[in-house]
């Protein structure tokens, strides 16, 4: 699994082309704001992988096929669509088009600048007709201008004169991989857009379309600047109709001469606006991007990447392709949500199409702490979009005879869109992992306006939701039963552990947030008697502890399972779920990821040191890390709990996954849980961070390898920097107000401009290193890190 990406702190960078890997290329050079997704496709449209070109949002409805139907299934499925791509730019030299399987490809070279938040490119290409010219390509997907994105398009003439054509485009319902064999699915998603009006004026097209089921209306807009070295200026004509809008720049160059595009691209959308208004912001976001100018728009992408690197910068001295992997990482999660403003993030982000498009609970559990500590505003924001579809999750609970609100496990717009009910409405702990972000959220902000006027409603009815799903027994216990928790090979389990430890922080969530807001409480029906009875709830919850073997079971009984057969089981039978049935999975002791071991880090207040130790070495030997959320948990326990090298093989893991394609499938888009994960292992294994009722509290240890860390959060508006070498630890606030940390069981008082250095204490013994399944090990640092046989 060799590396094909250049080592570069800043950049993301390959010096040669290749169709075998331009699929997930066009996913790791995916530009996006998190309103708009352009999939790294090469400029001229072909060859290519997938076409991706999205806006956070924009769907098709399609029936949802049941094997067999049942009360509760959902009728319908969402699936994202291409929106119309502005980002094709063709190339026609002496009228032979530009394309990398034709004529003679000299250099080719791509570049992903995390810095200045863009992707370039740079081609010398000879045409069959031995015309020889140079392109450079710069394009921008607008984090200070929502809707904008751009690309500066240069060719020059190389040694004699050429006559070039530059055919600017905006094309709509290109191809996705359809997700279903249902010709129903097919046919809805195969030209999912219908044209409503197309407007030329001057070098400026607009596209209209509106999708034939989900009834959304979609605008995008073009206009350029044009400009060349020649003596003779282009000719410039433009013409759109239905699906296609095309300017047509073409030009004389003589020798070393060249021709400077730069194309402006609006995007809107919505569901009740009139087409006349879309047009119209659109064709606006544009007009103010030429305004503003190519210089503009990219010192303004610039500043904005500046100011986040200046304070949340993590930085890894000793292992530089690590520190390339987890600035990759943060700038993926920054990109994917910094403009999705009241929407969520997919799991692939606006990267590529995988798993329809659709929200998981892994944003909230996963990636909202990482915006919360690093991008507070997005993060209000995305869960503003959770509160806002508070109405469709009551009516799911109803439907399920429930109060209160259940949130889907996967949707685009807050409907559920799962058919496979035992991993999903069963998975009730997606709305423990939304009220977890909420409360997080609070904490780390202070923002009570947000607490009051969202955050309150959404514990409430999450509160309420598990009220109405447990059971008392006659001890007086509380129980949770017939739920699945986030390991998807255990499905619909009594007392899952980390389902009711979550259960729990909900209702204590819930007291707290209404007892601090009484009027709004109020306001939500919410009287003393409802705050006692989750009191009561929360002590009397449950949490299943096999006495005799001296741990935590996943849930009740699990650990008098039957354990899978390891050692008979192929290399090529994994991942299992796609060579043993469900329901032989579902009855063993085998883990397609962290679930246990993810309440040890979730809610680790719960356990002891000792009881976290015993669970994660007995659990770590079940984990077959089939998902790709396994193992950025797995380096957090694996680092708390003294084995350091096993956490950076961990880390290794999940910082190469979409980097070296580790799974297979990073050409369905980015793994954006996962690179959030990289920031966790980062903070949460070698930081040693936890949320406390105290404040936060650090434990900070490097592994081997590691020289120095250093990483930054924000704290009630104060930015905190923590750097840490092998023997000491730095705090510093960087700004804001004075706050309070706890170093190991130090309280330090921090003040701006005043850091305190202190000593990281002595390692206590840590006992054998814990084992994995046979052959699934975590990928080795030392190989992931190696880059041409040398060890970086």
């Amino acid at each position: 699994m060799a590396a094909r990406f250049e080592i570069d702190p800043w950049a993301v960078e390959v010096g040669r082309v290749d169709a075998a890997h331009l699929a997930q290329e066009e996913s790791v050079f995916g530009l996006s704001n998190g309103h708009i997704g352009w999939r790294g496709n090469l400029d001229e449209g072909d060859p290519r992988g997938v076409a991706g070109s999205y806006l956070n949002g924009v769907f098709e409805e399609h029936p949802m096929p049941h094997a067999e139907d049942g009360y509760g299934y959902p009728e319908t499925g969402q699936s994202v669509i291409n929106v119309p791509n502005g980002q094709v730019i063709r190339l026609l030299v002496d009228d032979e088009p530009f394309e990398i399987e034709r004529g003679t490809v000299h250099a080719h070279r791509r570049r992903l600048d995390l810095r200045a938040g863009a992707v370039t490119r740079h081609v010398e290409w000879t045409a069959p007709t031995g015309r020889s010219v140079q392109i450079e390509s710069t394009r921008i997907v607008s984090l200070t201008h929502r809707p904008v994105a751009a690309v500066r398009y240069i060719v020059r003439a190389v040694d004699e004169p050429v006559h070039v054509t530059v055919l600017s485009e905006v094309l709509a319902n290109e191809p996705l991989p359809l997700p279903h064999e249902d010709p129903r699915v097919q046919e809805l998603l195969r030209a999912p857009l219908h044209s409503v009006e197309a407007d030329v004026l001057g070098t400026a097209a607009t596209l209209l379309h509106r999708t034939r089921k989900s009834d959304l209306t979609v605008a995008i807009s073009m206009d350029h600047l044009v400009s060349t070295t020649a003596d003779v200026g282009p000719s410039v004509t433009t013409a759109a109709k239905d699906d296609l809008a095309r300017t047509r720049i073409s030009v004389l160059l003589p020798a070393g001469e060249s021709l400077e595009v730069v194309k402006f691209v609006g995007h809107e959308w919505a569901r009740s606006s009139a087409a006349s208004t879309l047009r119209d912001r659109a064709e606006a976001a544009v007009a103010d991007a030429v305004r503003e100018g190519w210089d503009g728009i990219a010192a303004a992408q610039r500043a904005r990447l500046d100011d986040f690197w200046e304070c949340f910068d993590v930085e890894v001295d000793g292992i530089p392709r690590l520190q390339q992997a987890v600035r990759f990482a943060q700038f993926q999660i920054f990109q994917a949500s910094a403009r999705a403003e009241l929407r969520s993030v997919p799991s692939k982000g606006l990267t590529g199409s995988g798993y329809e498009g659709h929200t998981f609970w892994d944003f909230e559990a996963f990636v909202l702490p990482v915006l919360t500590s690093t991008a507070p505003d997005a993060a209000e924001q995305a869960l503003r979009w959770r509160h806002a579809t508070l109405p469709q999750a009551r009516e799911r609970a109803r439907t399920l005879h429930l109060e209160g609100a259940t949130f889907p496990w996967r949707t685009i717009d807050g409907r559920e869109s799962s058919g496979y009910w035992p991993a999903s409405t069963a998975a009730f702990h997606i709305n423990a992992a939304v009220a977890g972000a909420v409360q997080h959220y609070v904490r780390a902000t202070g923002d009570t306006a947000f607490e009051r006027e969202a955050g309150l409603e959404i514990l409430v009815e999450t509160a309420r939701l598990w009220v109405s799903l447990g059971r008392w027994d006659a001890e007086g216990g509380f129980h949770l039963d017939g739920v699945t928790g986030p390991d998807e090979y255990s499905a619909i389990v009594d007392d899952n552990v980390y389902t009711n430890l979550m259960a729990q922080r909900n209702l204590r969530a819930a007291v707290a947030s209404a007892r601090r807001h009484p009027d709004v409480a109020r306001d939500l029906g919410v009287g003393e008697d409802e705050i006692e009875r989750w009191e009561r709830t929360a002590r009397a919850v449950v949490v299943p502890f096999d006495e005799r073997r001296g741990l935590h079971a996943q849930s009740a009984g699990y650990t008098d399972y039957a354990r899978w057969d390891f050692d008979t089981t192929r290399e090529d039978q994994y991942p299992l779920h796609s060579h043993f049935p469900y329901f032989d999975l579902y009855r063993k002791q085998v883990l397609k990821q962290a679930d246990l071991v993810l309440a040890l880090y979730f809610a680790h207040e719960a356990f002891t040191p000792g009881q976290k130790a015993r669970a994660f070495a007995y659990y770590d030997e079940l984990t077959v890390r089939d998902s790709s959320l396994s193992a950025a948990v797995q380096a957090v326990i694996a680092a708390e709990t003294g084995h350091l090298g096993l956490a950076l093989d961990y880390l290794a893991e999940v910082a190469t996954l979409d980097l070296d394609d580790v799974q297979g499938d990073t050409e369905e888009g980015l793994h954006i849980a996962s690179l959030a994960g990289v920031w966790t292992a980062i903070t949460g294994g070698f930081g040693g961070m936890r949320e406390t009722e105290e404040g936060l509290r650090f434990r900070p240890r490097l592994p081997s390898g590691i020289d120095r860390l250093r990483f930054g959060i924000r704290i009630h508006g104060s930015v905190l920097h923590l750097a840490v070498t092998q023997t000491e630890a730095t705090y510093e606030l960087s700004s804001g107000s004075p706050v309070t940390v706890w170093h190991y069981d130090d309280a330090v008082t921090l003040e701006a401009g005043n850091p305190s250095t202190v000593t990281i204490p002595a390692a206590p013994p840590a006992g054998p290193r814990p084992t994995q399944p046979r052959g699934r090990e975590p990928r080795p640092a030392a190989e992931a890190f190696r880059v041409d046989g040398a060890s970086s």
